[in-house]
């Protein structure tokens, strides 16, 4: 039986991705059953940015066609996907997951592990996800040091904290598509286990990085509050790479809406 048929889930492509129609709510009720029957799988959460580097790179864009789940995080593709008539119906960040799939890891007795971030950002995200989340099992985290992934000893110590743990969930937060590629090399370790690429939500959970308010998230303005918190990082990635790319793909969205209604008309 196919993952597909398993969740009874529908998948649309938007901006060359294939992409699924799911809520926050059901990416974590297939988690959970998938754990149960010791199935695991990578969740991914394509935004903007992920989408402007697959349309550059072959090897970038098989990574997201690998996952076993890939939901929107970003406004601009829930807006695109609506343009387009195939709408998803939500948003699903990495930031969100870490708190709902926690919760739901406490309520069914799975474990979690928490991998990357700054040193001692992830015994700060377990204290906050632990402290919300009585009951939850935190099989450890770790805050592997800049560049590990670039030698055979550095990979060797992340994959044996991780295989001594033995975790249900893992979060990783590394950044794309480095944190992805590492998903890559360790699924084979952990066949049960679920690996989610998350980015900063472990920081966010930490909170050492204060997220956007709720409205803000909402309204698509997340990238307007990092953006005035981080402008030197994020000014150019921001406003020179992604906003150009973004109206590209709603431009193009609508032209396409409006073709088929005068075509079908």
């Amino acid at each position: 039986m196919t993952s597909q048929a398993l969740i009874g889930r529908s998948r649309v492509v938007i901006a060359g991705l294939v992409v699924d129609a799911l809520t926050e709510d059901a990416v974590v009720r297939h988690v959970v059953a998938a754990v149960g029957r010791g199935q695991g799988g990578h969740v991914v959460t394509p935004n903007i940015d992920i989408c402007r580097a697959c349309a550059r790179d072959p090897e970038v864009r098989a990574i997201v066609a690998g996952a076993d789940l890939a939901v929107p995080d970003g406004m601009p593709l829930v807006w695109a996907s609506r343009l387009l008539g195939t709408p998803v119906p939500a948003r699903v960040t990495g930031a969100d997951l870490i708190w709902s799939l926690s919760e739901a890891a406490a309520a069914n007795g799975l474990s979690i592990y928490l991998l990357g971030g700054p040193p001692g950002i992830p015994c700060k995200a377990a204290e906050a996800l632990s402290a919300r989340y009585p009951g939850l099992r935190v099989a450890g985290g770790a805050a592997p040091p800049y560049g590990f992934e670039k030698s055979a000893e550095g990979l060797a110590a992340v994959r044996q904290a991780l295989l001594d743990a033995d975790p249900d969930v893992v979060f990783v937060g590394l950044g794309f598509p480095k944190q992805d590629r590492l998903i890559g090399l360790l699924r084979a370790e952990l066949p049960g286990a679920w690996f989610v690429g998350c980015g900063g939500a472990i920081s966010f959970a930490a909170g050492v990085v204060r997220r956007a308010p709720l409205w803000m998230r909402r309204a698509g303005l997340e990238w307007l509050y990092r953006l005035s918190a981080e402008p030197g990082r994020l000014a150019r990635r921001y406003l020179v790479d992604d906003l150009p790319f973004a109206l590209r793909l709603l431009a193009i969205c609508l032209v396409k809406r409006l073709l088929r209604r005068w075509l079908g008309s």
